[in-house]
């Protein structure tokens, strides 16, 4: 099978633990970029948030070559991250989500819009997470939620704790609230509860996004580690997990790396699927 596009998570898949990139995928992913291939970041992160790391593998700018942020809710051209598809959801929604799924003090609300994140009871460990992604956010100091009105589209609400138990009373609270005809609920990096409009995942949008530059799925391939990229590796041709995935991961997946995301799993797919053969 010939492959014409990656579609790829970035954190514990892409990116190493710190948030750098091993040289390796920086490697394979511009000797595969020589050849015609796209390399799609499909993110649950903003697209703002990723731009040094375009720089690094010389896509920053470029026209014809794509971020998917928010689990699937944007799809963005590189050059003048000019936003061509949004899928997101009512205000209404992201207030009964947030009302819902905010159940202590120990819990962190992230909502997104399009070019913005807005943060409420931020700690100390997610503070430091999200600074090795160089993630931009503005912080507020109430859940009165009145300013979305002038922020739409959201694109995703969230909620920190590390707790796997916190974390699935979150989802229980919300589904209960919302209905689970209404959100799609991921987990993702061993802290985050994401809340997306339902119909709205990676795998449905990286075919919109093949569909839209006249690749097939069988000609797609998808790399991800969590929750929140299974809709993506089973929508695809060929779906991979990284060493480091979660086991329901592994298990949908047509292949298992045998390197890690801090030893350069996405070089590990590209040089096997797409570059073999080459000096």
């Amino acid at each position: 099978m010939s492959y014409k596009m990656l579609v790829s998570d970035l954190d514990e898949t892409f990116l190493n633990d710190d948030g750098t990139i091993h040289k390796e995928n920086v490697r394979a992913i511009k000797q595969a970029m020589t050849k015609g291939f796209k390399f799609v970041p499909n993110t649950g992160r903003s697209f703002i948030s990723v731009q040094n790391m375009l720089k690094e593998l010389g896509l920053f700018d470029q026209a014809d070559q794509y971020v998917i942020s928010y689990n699937g809710a944007a799809i963005v051209e590189n050059h003048d991250n000019r936003v061509i598809a949004t899928q997101g959801m009512p205000v209404s929604l992201a207030k009964k989500i947030v009302a819902a799924g905010y159940l202590n003090s120990q819990i962190d609300v992230h909502i997104y819009t399009v070019d913005k994140l807005f943060i409420y009871d931020l700690n100390e460990s997610d503070k430091r997470y999200m600074a090795t992604r160089g993630v931009v956010y503005e912080t507020i100091d109430q859940l009165d939620l009145s300013f979305l009105n002038d922020e739409q589209p959201i694109m995703k609400v969230i909620f920190e704790n590390e707790d796997a138990i916190v974390q699935r009373q979150i989802h229980d609270a919300v589904i209960k609230a919302v209905g689970s005809d209404s959100v799609e609920a991921t987990y993702s990096s061993g802290r985050y509860v994401e809340f997306n409009l339902q119909g709205v995942d990676k795998g449905s949008v990286s075919l919109l996004l093949g569909k839209k530059l006249g690749i097939e799925p069988s000609e797609i391939m998808a790399a991800g580690d969590n929750n929140n990229d299974l809709k993506m590796i089973t929508a695809v041709g060929l779906g991979v997990s990284v060493a480091n995935g979660i086991a329901s991961v592994k298990a949908a997946a047509d292949f298992v790396t045998q390197h890690t995301n801090n030893e350069g799993a996405i070089a590990e797919v590209l040089d096997q699927f797409v570059l073999a053969g080459e000096d």
